[in-house]
Protein backbone atom coordinates (compact mmCIF):
# COMPACT_ATOMS: atom_id res chain seq x y z
CA UNK A 1 0.00 0.00 0.00
CA UNK A 2 2.82 2.54 1.12
CA UNK A 3 5.90 2.46 2.80
CA UNK A 4 4.28 3.81 6.08
CA UNK A 5 2.06 0.52 5.84
CA UNK A 6 3.00 -2.69 4.44
CA UNK A 7 0.24 -5.52 4.07
CA UNK A 8 1.31 -9.19 3.93
CA UNK A 9 -1.62 -11.80 3.30
CA UNK A 10 -0.44 -15.53 3.46
CA UNK A 11 -2.66 -18.66 4.18
CA UNK A 12 -5.49 -16.40 5.33
CA UNK A 13 -3.67 -14.37 7.89
CA UNK A 14 -3.58 -10.34 6.89
CA UNK A 15 -0.42 -8.88 8.45
CA UNK A 16 -0.66 -5.19 8.63
CA UNK A 17 2.88 -3.74 9.69
CA UNK A 18 3.05 0.29 10.82
CA UNK A 19 6.48 0.81 9.22
CA UNK A 20 7.99 3.74 10.18
CA UNK A 21 10.53 2.17 12.48
CA UNK A 22 13.16 5.08 12.10
CA UNK A 23 10.54 7.06 14.01
CA UNK A 24 9.40 4.10 16.79
CA UNK A 25 6.00 3.91 13.75
CA UNK A 26 4.92 7.53 15.13
CA UNK A 27 1.43 8.27 14.15
CA UNK A 28 0.79 10.03 11.09
CA UNK A 29 -2.66 11.24 9.76
CA UNK A 30 -1.09 9.11 6.38
CA UNK A 31 -1.09 6.43 8.61
CA UNK A 32 -4.26 6.19 9.86
CA UNK A 33 -5.58 6.65 6.50
CA UNK A 34 -3.64 3.74 5.14
CA UNK A 35 -5.19 2.16 8.26
CA UNK A 36 -8.40 2.49 7.74
CA UNK A 37 -8.26 1.23 3.97
CA UNK A 38 -6.04 -1.66 4.72
CA UNK A 39 -8.72 -2.39 7.36
CA UNK A 40 -11.57 -2.40 4.99
CA UNK A 41 -10.04 -3.69 2.36
CA UNK A 42 -9.27 -7.12 4.82
CA UNK A 43 -13.00 -7.02 5.49
CA UNK A 44 -14.28 -7.64 1.99
CA UNK A 45 -11.59 -9.90 1.11
CA UNK A 46 -12.65 -13.66 1.56
CA UNK A 47 -9.36 -14.95 1.53
CA UNK A 48 -8.53 -13.22 4.76
CA UNK A 49 -9.36 -14.72 7.69
CA UNK A 50 -8.04 -13.09 10.55
CA UNK A 51 -5.82 -9.83 10.87
CA UNK A 52 -2.36 -8.92 12.49
CA UNK A 53 -1.80 -5.29 13.28
CA UNK A 54 1.63 -4.45 14.56
CA UNK A 55 4.63 -2.61 14.16
CA UNK A 56 7.93 -2.77 12.49
CA UNK A 57 11.15 -2.78 14.55
CA UNK A 58 11.32 -1.95 18.63
CA UNK A 59 8.30 -0.64 18.88
CA UNK A 60 4.25 -0.59 17.92
CA UNK A 61 3.61 2.92 17.77
CA UNK A 62 5.38 5.46 19.71
CA UNK A 63 1.95 7.83 19.91
CA UNK A 64 1.74 11.16 17.22
CA UNK A 65 4.29 12.26 15.50
CA UNK A 66 5.71 15.47 16.37
CA UNK A 67 8.57 15.75 14.15
CA UNK A 68 6.77 17.89 11.27
CA UNK A 69 6.74 21.70 10.45
CA UNK A 70 3.26 21.96 12.73
CA UNK A 71 2.46 19.74 16.23
CA UNK A 72 -0.65 17.49 15.84
CA UNK A 73 -2.17 19.31 18.53
CA UNK A 74 -2.61 22.46 16.85
CA UNK A 75 -6.06 23.67 16.69
CA UNK A 76 -7.99 21.37 14.77
CA UNK A 77 -9.60 21.55 11.20
CA UNK A 78 -12.92 21.00 10.52
CA UNK A 79 -12.75 17.82 9.08
CA UNK A 80 -10.83 16.59 12.58
CA UNK A 81 -12.05 13.49 13.88
CA UNK A 82 -10.94 11.94 17.27
CA UNK A 83 -11.33 8.30 15.83
CA UNK A 84 -9.90 8.63 12.48
CA UNK A 85 -9.43 4.80 12.22
CA UNK A 86 -12.22 3.79 10.11
CA UNK A 87 -13.55 1.03 10.85
CA UNK A 88 -12.43 0.46 14.06
CA UNK A 89 -11.46 -3.00 14.18
CA UNK A 90 -13.87 -4.10 16.49
CA UNK A 91 -16.72 -3.25 13.49
CA UNK A 92 -14.52 -5.23 11.53
CA UNK A 93 -15.95 -8.91 10.68
CA UNK A 94 -12.52 -11.02 10.69
CA UNK A 95 -10.75 -11.39 14.14
CA UNK A 96 -8.11 -8.59 14.55
CA UNK A 97 -4.86 -9.38 17.04
CA UNK A 98 -2.72 -6.90 17.72
CA UNK A 99 0.53 -8.19 18.64
CA UNK A 100 2.44 -5.18 20.66
CA UNK A 101 6.21 -5.74 19.95
CA UNK A 102 6.99 -2.78 21.86
CA UNK A 103 6.11 0.55 23.30
CA UNK A 104 2.69 1.46 22.56
CA UNK A 105 1.89 4.95 23.63
CA UNK A 106 -1.08 7.56 23.01
CA UNK A 107 -2.71 7.03 19.75
CA UNK A 108 -0.62 4.13 19.28
CA UNK A 109 -2.38 1.94 22.46
CA UNK A 110 -5.51 3.22 21.79
CA UNK A 111 -6.10 1.88 18.11
CA UNK A 112 -4.42 -1.25 19.73
CA UNK A 113 -7.99 -1.37 22.00
CA UNK A 114 -9.55 -1.52 19.04
CA UNK A 115 -8.38 -4.60 18.40
CA UNK A 116 -10.45 -7.83 19.75
CA UNK A 117 -6.97 -9.41 20.91
CA UNK A 118 -3.56 -7.80 22.50
CA UNK A 119 -0.32 -9.74 22.94
CA UNK A 120 2.40 -7.86 24.74
CA UNK A 121 5.91 -7.37 25.13
CA UNK A 122 6.50 -8.16 28.67
CA UNK A 123 9.75 -5.26 28.68
CA UNK A 124 7.43 -2.52 26.73
CA UNK A 125 5.76 0.16 28.16
CA UNK A 126 2.51 1.27 26.96
CA UNK A 127 -0.08 3.92 28.30
CA UNK A 128 -2.94 6.29 27.09
CA UNK A 129 -0.91 10.05 28.19
CA UNK A 130 -2.78 12.10 26.37
CA UNK A 131 -3.93 13.99 29.19
CA UNK A 132 -0.23 14.90 30.12
CA UNK A 133 -0.18 16.47 26.60
CA UNK A 134 -2.94 18.71 27.31
CA UNK A 135 -5.65 17.01 25.59
CA UNK A 136 -7.68 13.93 25.92
CA UNK A 137 -7.36 10.41 24.91
CA UNK A 138 -8.77 9.41 21.31
CA UNK A 139 -10.08 6.49 19.64
CA UNK A 140 -13.25 5.60 21.50
CA UNK A 141 -10.72 4.56 24.49
CA UNK A 142 -13.11 6.05 27.03
CA UNK A 143 -15.56 3.50 26.05
CA UNK A 144 -12.83 0.60 24.52
CA UNK A 145 -11.31 0.27 28.17
CA UNK A 146 -13.68 0.31 30.20
CA UNK A 147 -15.35 -2.73 28.43
CA UNK A 148 -12.30 -4.53 28.51
CA UNK A 149 -11.36 -3.60 31.95
CA UNK A 150 -13.46 -1.95 34.70
CA UNK A 151 -14.29 2.33 35.50
CA UNK A 152 -11.86 2.19 37.62
CA UNK A 153 -9.37 0.51 35.97
CA UNK A 154 -9.98 2.88 32.95
CA UNK A 155 -10.26 6.02 35.31
CA UNK A 156 -6.58 5.43 36.37
CA UNK A 157 -5.21 4.75 32.69
CA UNK A 158 -6.58 7.99 31.08
CA UNK A 159 -6.96 10.34 34.18
CA UNK A 160 -3.45 10.20 35.19
CA UNK A 161 -1.95 9.24 31.61
CA UNK A 162 0.81 6.99 33.47
CA UNK A 163 2.31 4.29 31.59
CA UNK A 164 3.35 0.65 32.65
CA UNK A 165 4.56 -2.65 31.56
CA UNK A 166 3.17 -5.84 29.88
CA UNK A 167 2.80 -7.31 33.20
CA UNK A 168 0.77 -4.82 34.74
CA UNK A 169 -1.28 -4.92 31.35
CA UNK A 170 -2.45 -8.24 31.76
CA UNK A 171 -3.48 -8.18 35.30
CA UNK A 172 -5.98 -5.01 34.31
CA UNK A 173 -6.73 -6.75 31.65
CA UNK A 174 -6.19 -4.18 28.78
CA UNK A 175 -3.82 -7.78 27.07
CA UNK A 176 -5.20 -11.30 26.93
CA UNK A 177 -0.80 -12.19 27.33
CA UNK A 178 2.43 -10.44 27.51
CA UNK A 179 5.87 -12.66 26.69
CA UNK A 180 9.44 -11.45 25.17
CA UNK A 181 8.97 -8.97 22.77
CA UNK A 182 11.18 -11.36 20.50
CA UNK A 183 7.92 -13.98 20.62
CA UNK A 184 4.92 -11.25 20.62
CA UNK A 185 4.59 -11.26 16.87
CA UNK A 186 5.60 -15.09 16.01
CA UNK A 187 2.31 -16.03 18.65
CA UNK A 188 0.04 -13.73 17.20
CA UNK A 189 0.44 -15.56 13.90
CA UNK A 190 0.56 -18.41 14.81
CA UNK A 191 -3.26 -18.13 16.86
CA UNK A 192 -4.35 -16.07 13.64
CA UNK A 193 -2.88 -18.85 11.42
CA UNK A 194 -5.04 -21.30 13.87
CA UNK A 195 -8.27 -19.44 13.34
CA UNK A 196 -7.79 -18.97 9.91
CA UNK A 197 -7.79 -22.84 9.52
CA UNK A 198 -9.79 -24.04 11.77
CA UNK A 199 -12.63 -21.46 12.62
CA UNK A 200 -15.84 -21.23 9.81
CA UNK A 201 -15.72 -17.90 8.49
CA UNK A 202 -19.19 -16.87 8.91
CA UNK A 203 -19.15 -18.08 12.75
CA UNK A 204 -16.52 -16.16 13.47
CA UNK A 205 -18.46 -12.89 12.15
CA UNK A 206 -21.61 -13.87 13.54
CA UNK A 207 -19.75 -14.20 17.19
CA UNK A 208 -17.97 -10.99 17.09
CA UNK A 209 -20.41 -9.11 15.37
CA UNK A 210 -22.72 -10.10 18.86
CA UNK A 211 -19.62 -10.09 21.60
CA UNK A 212 -19.01 -6.55 20.39
CA UNK A 213 -22.57 -5.09 19.83
CA UNK A 214 -24.03 -6.16 23.56
CA UNK A 215 -20.77 -4.54 24.22
CA UNK A 216 -22.41 -1.68 22.42
CA UNK A 217 -25.88 -1.90 23.34
CA UNK A 218 -25.96 -3.12 26.96
CA UNK A 219 -27.95 -5.84 25.93
CA UNK A 220 -29.51 -8.22 28.94
CA UNK A 221 -28.67 -11.46 28.46
CA UNK A 222 -31.99 -12.61 27.83
CA UNK A 223 -31.71 -9.97 24.69
CA UNK A 224 -28.28 -11.90 23.93
CA UNK A 225 -30.05 -15.12 24.39
CA UNK A 226 -32.71 -14.77 22.22
CA UNK A 227 -29.78 -13.68 19.42
CA UNK A 228 -27.43 -16.67 20.01
CA UNK A 229 -30.90 -18.70 19.17
CA UNK A 230 -31.77 -16.66 15.91
CA UNK A 231 -28.14 -17.19 14.83
CA UNK A 232 -27.82 -20.47 15.84
CA UNK A 233 -30.81 -20.68 13.27
CA UNK A 234 -28.79 -19.51 11.23
CA UNK A 235 -25.89 -21.71 10.71
CA UNK A 236 -27.42 -24.62 12.10
CA UNK A 237 -27.91 -27.67 9.29
CA UNK A 238 -25.38 -25.33 6.99
CA UNK A 239 -22.48 -26.47 5.10
CA UNK A 240 -20.01 -24.77 7.54
CA UNK A 241 -21.63 -26.93 10.50
CA UNK A 242 -21.98 -30.24 8.69
CA UNK A 243 -18.14 -29.57 7.49
CA UNK A 244 -17.22 -28.48 11.33
CA UNK A 245 -18.42 -31.85 12.88
CA UNK A 246 -17.26 -34.56 9.94
CA UNK A 247 -13.98 -32.98 10.25
CA UNK A 248 -13.98 -32.92 13.96
CA UNK A 249 -15.25 -36.80 13.87
CA UNK A 250 -12.49 -37.72 10.91
CA UNK A 251 -9.26 -35.99 12.63
CA UNK A 252 -8.73 -33.48 10.06
CA UNK A 253 -8.69 -30.18 9.51
CA UNK A 254 -12.13 -28.48 8.26
CA UNK A 255 -12.58 -26.97 5.16
CA UNK A 256 -14.97 -24.60 5.19
CA UNK A 257 -16.76 -23.14 2.29
CA UNK A 258 -19.26 -19.66 3.36
CA UNK A 259 -17.76 -16.50 2.14
CA UNK A 260 -18.70 -13.22 3.82
CA UNK A 261 -18.76 -11.72 0.66
CA UNK A 262 -22.36 -13.23 -0.49
CA UNK A 263 -23.59 -14.70 2.21
CA UNK A 264 -23.24 -12.07 4.84
CA UNK A 265 -26.01 -10.08 6.58
CA UNK A 266 -25.80 -7.96 9.41
CA UNK A 267 -27.19 -9.63 12.75
CA UNK A 268 -30.86 -8.80 14.10
CA UNK A 269 -31.68 -6.24 17.01
CA UNK A 270 -33.39 -7.10 20.00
Amino acid sequence: MSPDLTVDVDAGVAVLTLNRPERLNAYTAEMGALLSSAYAECDRDDDVRAIVVTGAGRAFCAGADFSGDTSPFDAPAAEFSASPITPAAFELRKPVIAPLNGHAIGIGLTIALQADLRIVAEDAKYGVVQVRRGVIPDCMSHWTLAQLTTLGVAADILLTGRTFGGAEAVALGIANRAMPAERVLDHAVELARDIAVNVAPMSAALCKRLLWDTAINNYTPRQVAALETRLHQRVMGGADAREGVAAFLERRPPSFTSRLSREWSEPPRP
